[in-house]
Formats: C-alpha cells, structure tokens, sequence
C-alpha cells in the first residue's frame, strides 16, 4: 500500500482543471492510495473533501508565502500509515502502472527511489473518467505526447524512514528535485528510473501563480530559485536521470551500464566520494588519452583507404 501526497496550487482557472483531473485520477488507482492534500490555498480543502482524502492546512512558508519542502516531507512521514511513500506534483495525471513499479522496487530493494520522466500533454478539458480514459490518453500520449528531458522529474516514491535532511526548498521552484537525487545517492538508495515503466502525464500549464511575474522566468531565474540552488549546495548538487542506478522497464529491473553512464560517474565521483576524486582526475585523464589514441588511429586508417582508392 502507497501513500501519495503533495501540496496543489490555488484552484484558479486552467489549474483547477489540472489539478481536478490529476487528483481524480490518484483516486482511481488500485488499490486505492492514502492520499494526503497539503496546504490551504483557495480549492484545496474543498478538493479533499470532495475526494474524501486527508487534508493537511498547516504547511511552512518562507516569505513570499511558498510552501517548503522540509516540511512537508516530514509531515508526511509522521502521518502516512503505509509504509511507502510518493511525493507528486498535483498536476500529475498517474495510471496503475506507478503502483506496479513500486511495488516491483519495493520486492527487490530495501532503499530506493523511484523516479522518471513525464509526459507533456496540453489537456484543456476536464477528463471524463467514466470511459476508459487510460486507454484513451494513453493513445493520445502516443500521437501528440512530449517527452520531459531526464532533468525535470515529477514523482519521487520511497520507503518511509529514510533521513532526507531536506533543506527548506520552496516547492515549485527549481533544483529541489534533482538535490532529492543526489541525496538519495549519498545515503546509498537504489535510484530506479522507471520512465519505461511509468506513464506520468503533465498537464502543459502557465506560471500565472508565481510572483512577482507571471511567467516561467522565476522558476529558474528567481529569487526563490537562486536560494534553492544555494541550499542544495551548488550545480554540483544537481542531479538527474542519468545518475539513476537502475532502471525499470516492462522487461524487469537491470542496473544502469554503458559508456554515458561510466562518463557520469567519474564525473560524480569528488561528489558523492571526495576522498575518490584524485582517482577520479586519474581515470579521466586515461579516458581522455585513450580517446585521443583511438581518434588518431581512424583518421590514420581513413587517409591509407581514401589513398588505396586513387588509382595512378
């Protein structure tokens, strides 16, 4: 059994919408979650009730009135009643497949985090869940879907007592999500991207909610964002999908290999095992050399063929 919870934004406009379907469509999972709604925004209390889910109103602020992750990740924990968690953003529309992978970790790994990739999607409407809406908006996932780049993650699932020591990040600004990863990488979880498994859908929405400017600007840009990026400890700190240790796909759970992934990993490695970073310095320059090497040899090889083809 899973535990779902996150903090909506205000019930206005084109987000209500969003938030309406995602919401509605946690609830349709099964088994059903617990489900945990945090924040009082305009919409929320009533959006809790209406699903017949937990409302939580009391959440930390910082000054320009954004939640903050700390918080929530610690209320949260003292009151789920499962013993698996999973933080998602509210516009977030999830199918069965999310529990199917949890459950998958969960069997084969006693710390973990599963994270992915989402799916843009421009959803105007409201979602009419009588039908089979999975395989409706699967197929139109298909035909008109974007896939998020490996930066941007929206669920983040995990057994419940794990010492996150979360800084106070505002919710809804950048870096927060890829410091969960890194964290999650010094504590030693397994990190499984489970993008191939999973279908998260993003509802395509403005930024009108944030202040001082209605745009996208601040998320990245912003004062809120600056903060956040001084707290997770540097762009050295931000990790993403690439530094997942495992991945989950229908065809099971295999550990993450290959070149780009080597790559990664030396880059990390002063990171996540400071007393490793002279080693690492080492193994670079050896690749790089090695590199270097091979680049010779094929341009030598290419010049004898192009010269063994002109004839005198």
């Amino acid at each position: 059994m899973l535990t779902i919870f996150s903090i909506p934004k205000p019930f206005c406009g084109h987000i209500e919408i969003i938030q309406r379907n995602a919401l509605r469509s946690w609830t349709l999972l099964r088994p059903r979650p617990e489900i945990l709604l945090f924040g009082n925004d305009e919409g929320v209390a009533d959006a809790a009730r209406r699903l017949d889910v937990l409302h939580i109103p009391d959440v930390a602020r910082n000054e320009y009135g954004t939640p903050l992750l700390n918080d929530v990740f610690e209320k949260a924990g003292r009151l789920a009643t499962h013993d698996l968690l999973c933080f998602v953003n509210a516009d977030i529309i999830l199918m069965n497949d999310l529990l199917d992978a949890v459950r998958h970790a969960a069997a084969r790994k006693r710390q973990f985090l599963v994270v992915g990739q989402r799916w843009n999607m421009d959803i105007p409407e409201a979602l009419d869940f009588c039908t089979d809406w999975e395989s409706g908006l699967r197929a139109k996932i298909a035909a008109q879907g974007r896939l998020e780049a490996d930066d941007g993650i929206d669920y983040f699932a995990f057994p419940r007592r794990i010492g996150w020591q979360i800084p106070p990040f505002a919710i809804g600004r950048t870096v927060w999500d890829n410091w969960l990863i890194y964290r999650a990488r010094v504590l030693g979880l397994s990190v499984i991207d489970a993008t191939e498994a999973v279908t998260a859908v993003h509802q395509v929405h403005d930024y009108s909610h944030i202040l001082p400017a209605a745009n996208a600007v601040d998320v990245w840009k912003g004062p809120e964002a600056t903060r956040n990026l001084q707290l997770a400890g540097g762009r050295e700190h931000i990790f993403t999908l690439q530094d997942a240790t495992y991945s989950l796909s229908p065809r099971g759970l295999r550990r993450t290999r290959g070149r780009k992934t080597l790559q990664r990993a030396l880059e990390t490695l002063p990171t996540l095992s400071p007393r490793l970073a002279p080693l690492a310095r080492l193994t670079r320059k050896f690749i790089s050399a090695l590199r270097r090497i091979g680049e010779g040899i094929r341009r030598t090889w290419n010049s004898r063929g192009a010269g063994a083809d002109v004839k005198p």
